[in-house]
């Protein structure tokens, strides 16, 4: 066997060599299913963004933050890949359908976009109106609406729901977080500074909107649309009016799942290129053949992470509900202790807004917000403790009393461990199981 050990040292290195390029092997994140616990609306939004991404033709922007693909523009006649629509008339779409066309009203050629097509002069006026002004934020406002995303208002400004996230966490449906900080899922959105405003960075926004800086005014987000599939460690992303059109980028990720500041922040001593201001993606000043670092389209001053709340706080949001806040802002005072909770009105099998939250990859939430006490937490709550299984003890739910005896056994050791942890008096099977017991018996 020994003449044959340079052959196997040889094929070991090889196998060694070739193994980053496997894993490095290309993803189709549009073409991937949702990943298990990404929730209804975040998947909506994701599918509605790809669906968009496929209709301009894929392009996209590679992990080195090269333009590896782009076939049409904004204000092109060329037809998008369901081969009717002009890729100017998608993009009248965005504005009408968002809502954020109104709203740009006063400006020179925003009402000849409300008009039909067809006409010459009204059709050059509006191409020339979609030049004019970036138009990614009616894109994502155009995606969250079609996801029904509640409570969303809808703007031409992304700087209007990033603000609305900082300072009304209990009606916004994103949660604002420091895009190094948290690890981004399916449906968040990632945003930077852009044009005069670059450099500012996650703390020179957060100064602007608590008011003790000036407030940037040029950002641009995009959707998440998948995080590290198949532990590729990147990071996808789709934004409209990027490069002129609905483009992905590709944008890489640490071990532990967080945007890599060293590849996706801004060079060190580099400065916004002359027209920034009216470019979503322009290249910094300093771009040339000698530093070609500089020219990356991925690196950018990527400034906060907007989390796209559960579903189970969406859906209270839908209801009108306010979302109760985990945590105090940076900079801000924290919140005044909450009252003790009531104990519930309606049926058992309701769950609130932290019970759903791990369904959507709460982990950085979990690792953020300190976790109450479980026995304070049952002693103030007796008849939720009963209905929802807190301090780790399961209930039965069960339709009828044979499955109820059949879970009981399983389940009473733990329950009157909870019990003794919480204080709470010794009481029957039915009363601990929480199920087909009138609450009044259970106080």
């Amino acid at each position: 066997m020994r003449p044959h050990a340079p052959w196997l040292i040889l094929l070991a290195l090889a196998g060694l060599l070739l193994a980053p390029l496997r894993a490095a092997a290309a993803v189709e994140a549009c073409e991937l299913p949702p990943r298990y616990g990404v929730e209804r609306t975040a998947a909506a939004m994701v599918g509605i963004a790809c669906r968009e991404h496929r209709l301009w033709f894929s392009p996209f922007i590679d992990s080195e933050g090269r333009v590896a693909a782009l076939a049409t523009t904004e204000a092109e006649h060329t037809r998008l890949g369901d081969d009717a629509t002009p890729a100017w008339q998608q993009v009248v779409r965005y504005w009408r359908e968002s809502g954020t066309l109104a709203q740009m009203a006063s400006f020179p050629g925003a009402g000849s976009c409300m008009q039909p097509a067809g006409d010459r002069h009204f059709d050059s006026d509006c191409r020339a109106f979609l030049l004019d002004h970036p138009w990614s934020a009616a894109f994502i406002s155009w995606v969250v609406l079609r996801a029904g995303v509640p409570n969303f208002s809808a703007s031409p400004r992304h700087m209007d729901y990033i603000a609305r996230a900082y300072r009304d966490p209990e009606r916004s449906p994103f949660r604002y977080a420091d895009p190094f900080a948290e690890k981004p899922d399916p449906g968040d959105l990632l945003c930077f500074l852009r044009g005069s405003d670059e450099g500012r960075g996650a703390a020179g926004l957060r100064a602007g909107l608590s008011g003790t800086g000036q407030l940037p005014r040029q950002s641009h987000c995009e959707v998440v649309v998948a995080a590290n599939p198949g532990g590729d460690r990147t990071l996808y992303l789709l934004g409209g009016n990027v490069l002129n059109a609905v483009v992905m980028r590709h944008l890489p990720l640490d071990r532990t799942g967080r945007l890599e500041r060293s590849a996706a922040g801004l060079v060190e001593g580099t400065r916004p290129a002359a027209g920034a201001a009216y470019g979503e993606d322009m290249q910094a000043a300093e771009c040339s053949p000698g530093r070609p670092e500089a020219c990356s389209f991925n690196r950018r001053d990527w400034a906060v992470l907007l989390k796209l709340r559960s579903q189970a706080e969406l859906d209270a949001l839908f209801l009108g509900k306010p979302v109760p806040i985990r945590t105090a802002r940076p900079g801000a005072p924290a919140p005044a202790p909450a009252a003790p909770a009531a104990p519930a009105e309606g049926p058992p099998g309701l769950r609130d807004a932290d019970g759903a939250r791990g369904a959507r990859g709460g982990a950085g939430l979990e690792s953020a917000h300190a976790q109450p006490d479980p026995a304070d937490d049952c002693r103030r709550r007796r008849v939720r403790v009963l209905e929802r299984g807190a301090c780790g003890c399961r209930t039965c739910r069960g339709p009828g009393p044979r499955r109820l005896q059949r879970r009981w056994r399983a389940m009473a050791r733990p329950q009157r461990a909870c019990d003794r942890a919480a204080g709470l008096p010794a009481r029957g099977r039915l009363a601990r199981a929480g199920a087909h017991v009138p609450l009044r018996l259970l106080a």
